[in-house]
């Protein structure tokens, strides 16, 4: 497979009683084992979300579940996946959560993976979402001091975008709060080998 080519994949549903859930499957990798980790991954965080939000220990418990991919292209797989509950009450919840992969590798990115060593990267994408913040007039139920160092993360076209889980940062209503970050904006930090690096060059 080139790099520069999409990777192929499908749609899977995970059915039990009172859930159901879209989740993605990669396939016609040219490194089997790189495939299953990467496929193996995804699975897990599909049961971890399942488990957080409630439904093995509460029967009421109702659960549908997509993903969105948000790249695929340049070696860097880049997935959201995201899950409503409901168990009674005036609205359920829905929890949000991505998956940032070399596609070659197999390598699972974590936020810190996408920046230089040493590189204050927490302060730098803060400062910027503090900006954003006002700029957008985004009402806040919290103090936004700073990200934390493994905060939520997803890349799209050429931006790193923030995201903060519902409740982190601003009331229900509003949603998921997110914040993308162009490339170009933080270019100086960013790992030259890493995900941020394929979209900048």
């Amino acid at each position: 497979m080139d790099k520069r080519f999409p990777v192929y994949i499908s749609t899977m549903k995970l059915t039990m009683p009172r859930l159901e859930i879209y989740y993605p499957v990669v396939s016609g990798l040219n490194n089997i084992n790189v495939q299953k980790n990467i496929n193996s991954n995804i699975l897990n965080l599909v049961y971890q979300m399942i488990k957080d939000q409630g439904y093995y220990e509460n029967p009421q418990t109702t659960i549908t579940g997509y993903y969105e991919i948000k790249t695929n292209e340049r070696g860097i797989l880049s997935i959201v996946l995201t899950n409503y509950a409901f168990s009674g009450g005036a609205h359920g919840l829905t929890i949000m959560k991505s998956l940032t992969f070399d596609v070659e590798t197999g390598k699972l990115y974590s936020l810190k993976d996408l920046f230089k060593d040493g590189s204050n990267y927490v302060d730098v994408l803060s400062e910027i979402i503090e900006e954003q913040i006002e700029e957008r007039d985004i009402p806040l139920i919290t103090e936004f001091d700073k990200i934390r160092p493994d905060q939520d993360f997803y890349i799209a076209d050429k931006a790193l975008v923030i995201y903060f889980q519902l409740y982190e940062l601003a009331p229900y209503a509003y949603g998921f709060p997110q914040f993308p970050i162009s490339v170009y904006e933080i270019q100086d930090i960013i790992k030259e080998d890493g995900p941020l690096g394929e979209m900048l060059y």
